[in-house]
């Protein structure tokens, strides 16, 4: 391989990563706009039953299918615990 061919490879490599970079950028806020999202939703089902500790069974798909959405996204520990709270209340039909 000569000089120039290494040169241009170089300059094409540059160029690939200033396409992928920003694209890098935009996927990872997306998924935090989704973590955001996702954990809202799982909050808003936790307070609108967590007086009675019972849930509606097709509402309990919904949380654990948001829930493990949340997680494959790298959501934190703080649901965690409001997951093992849920698993805990009566789920009604």
């Amino acid at each position: 391989m000569n000089v120039t061919t290494l040169v241009t490879l170089i300059g094409e490599i540059g160029v690939l990563l200033g396409v992928v970079v920003p694209l890098v950028i935009s996927v990872k806020k997306v998924a935090n706009g989704t973590k955001c999202q996702l954990r809202s939703e799982m909050l808003r089902i936790y307070y609108h039953h967590y007086t009675v500790g019972e849930i509606r069974q097709y509402e309990y798909e919904n949380f654990v299918a948001l829930y493990e959405a949340y997680k494959t996204l790298g959501g934190n520990s703080f649901i965690d615990k409001i997951y093992e709270e849920i698993k805990r209340w009566e789920i009604v039909s």
